[in-house]
């Protein structure tokens, strides 16, 4: 009952048993294919539970594509998060996932692809046709789908802006794919949408914004499922205190930020709201909304399995209040690689207080202004993007301050990242990307392994230099001591980085409550 490429870690009778008991924590984890009707479901489908001979399971609706299957139009298994399956895995399967979600393939194709991951584009399509059921074209069809049957059902995007929105190159091309994999037209799939719905239009905006691929600027607003529990209130909280004022906003309920995406500057804002995560946009181009959703989604770690993660750690006595205190913690991750790097840098042996100063500074320096999509009302705070690393390798001397040694340490290694000589991505190996941050002047562990935390979204990462890790391993009874701290991290394996998270939250506490 199993096919060639079968999700990992469950067994078939496990996996039978979850779509029996209708369980919703494996919703975006595998689908299930039934042959006798030539569908595929999530494993919470409310349909009648399929006999075992007539199932199959597939790790990826990609693999259920290929085999011609076609998605329920009752449970909508692409509506639900991401498997967790690809933060974790850092074989090249999921490393491959996280870089065709960021639109790699879209981008510069399977040689791109293969060639970020060290493969041939061949030897590439066969092993993901392996491991995952299908390759790299069609994993980047089944990802182009998704995010167009979240902009139809979502938004009243006109159909051809979602087309172009989601990665199609033609019309035609979107609407074959649409009913090919959902056994409807695009107009008959958004006529599926729950009414009365949220305001959950594209509006237009100011004629000075920067035209989209379509030709009608717009902003856009759709809801991010999130795999609950999740801990937004933590998140926010974190957001807040290391946000770089101009290029970033913060509230306890909310955050922003400019970035810059392929296509040009671009801006969001997240709040939260149950089980999802409303996002409201503005993008240069609209071909730049399915990268946009994936690095949203890295940044607020949307895609963790928390129910796995909590029960793992609160198996440990010292652990067990923390982790029932704080369900559903999350380790945020990073919306650009490399700027995460130089802010671990300007990081590194200060407060984040003293941290979010100098970055403050360095972006009102050194950022470019982006008037034309400065968010309106509120948010008005966000004007211009994190500096570019051409701009701090060229005036970064000008604008930080502290010891000359970190100076050099933070504007080389921006001049690496901007000549080309240093590349980081969501994709990388973490190891390796942690041995290349370790030859760069100035890097040390405590900052190659936070930067690889946050940009691969490692989640087996422990920090047993960090001063607030170790304040808070003393306040829940863990070894506070560094090297007793590593040792003991090693049975909190493979959720280290959510044991950092609790140690961290721990630290925070522990410090408002001794203020007067």
């Amino acid at each position: 009952m199993t096919t060639t490429a079968p999700p990992r870690g469950m067994s078939f009778d496990e996996r039978y048993r979850a779509i029996d008991a209708r369980d919703a924590r494996f919703d975006g984890q595998f689908v299930t294919a039934v042959r006798s009707t030539g569908i595929y479901c999530r494993p919470s489908c409310p349909a009648r539970t399929p006999k075992p001979a007539n199932v199959t399971f597939y790790a990826t609706s990609a693999a259920a594509h290929e085999a011609g299957y076609r998605a329920c139009k009752r449970c909508l298994p692409e509506a639900a998060p991401g498997s967790p399956d690809w933060d974790v895995r850092g074989d090249t399967a999921g490393r491959a996932m996280r870089l065709i979600a960021d639109g790699v393939v879209e981008r510069d194709g399977v040689p791109g692809l293969a060639a970020r991951l060290g493969y041939s584009p061949r030897h590439l399509t066969r092993l993901l046709t392996a491991e995952l059921g299908a390759g790299p074209l069609a994993l980047s069809r089944a990802h182009r789908a998704q995010t167009a049957r979240m902009l139809l059902v979502g938004t009243d995007l006109a159909a051809a802006d979602v087309a172009f929105s989601a990665g199609f190159t033609s019309i035609r091309q979107f609407n074959d794919t649409i009913r090919e994999v959902f056994g409807m037209t695009p107009l008959q799939l958004r006529a599926r949408r729950p009414r009365p719905a949220r305001t959950t239009t594209a509006a237009p905006v100011a004629a000075s914004a920067v035209a989209t691929d379509a030709g009608s600027p717009a902003a856009i607003r759709l809801a991010l499922p999130v795999r609950t529990p999740f801990d937004a209130d933590g998140v926010f909280a974190w957001m807040r205190a290391r946000a770089v004022t101009g290029a970033e906003t913060a509230a306890d309920d909310a955050f922003g930020r400019a970035l810059a995406l392929p296509g040009g500057p671009a801006w969001f804002h997240v709040t939260a709201e149950s089980d999802r995560l409303w996002l409201d946009a503005r993008l240069s181009r609209l071909s730049d909304l399915p990268a946009l959703i994936a690095r949203v989604r890295r940044l607020f770690d949307l895609d963790a399995d928390p129910l796995a993660i909590s029960e793992s750690l609160a198996a440990h006595p010292e652990l067990t209040a923390a982790v029932r205190e704080m369900p559903g913690i999350r380790v945020p991750g990073a919306a650009d690689p490399h700027e995460m790097l130089i802010r671990a840098m300007v990081g590194q042996q200060v407060t984040v207080a003293a941290a979010r100063t100098a970055l403050t500074r360095l972006t009102a320096d050194l950022g470019a202004p982006i008037p034309a999509l400065a968010p309106p009302g509120p948010h008005r705070g966000i004007d211009r993007l994190f500096p570019t690393m051409a701009a701090i390798a060229a005036h970064g001397q000008d604008v930080l301050r502290g010891p000359a040694a970190r100076i050099r340490a933070i504007t080389g290694a921006a001049a690496r990242i901007a000549a080309g000589d240093l590349e980081l991505s969501p994709g990388d190996d973490p190891h390796e990307m942690r041995l290349r941050l370790l030859e760069l002047p100035g890097v040390g562990p405590w900052t190659a392994d936070y930067v690889r935390m946050r940009v691969t979204g490692d989640p087996d990462v422990v920090l047993p230099g960090d001063v607030a890790v170790r304040t808070g391993a003393a306040a829940l009874g863990v070894a506070a001591d560094a090297r007793a701290l590593d040792a003991w991290a090693v049975r909190a394996a493979p959720w280290r980085s959510y044991l950092t998270a609790h140690l961290w939250r721990a630290a925070t506490t522990l410090d408002a409550r001794s203020r007067p």
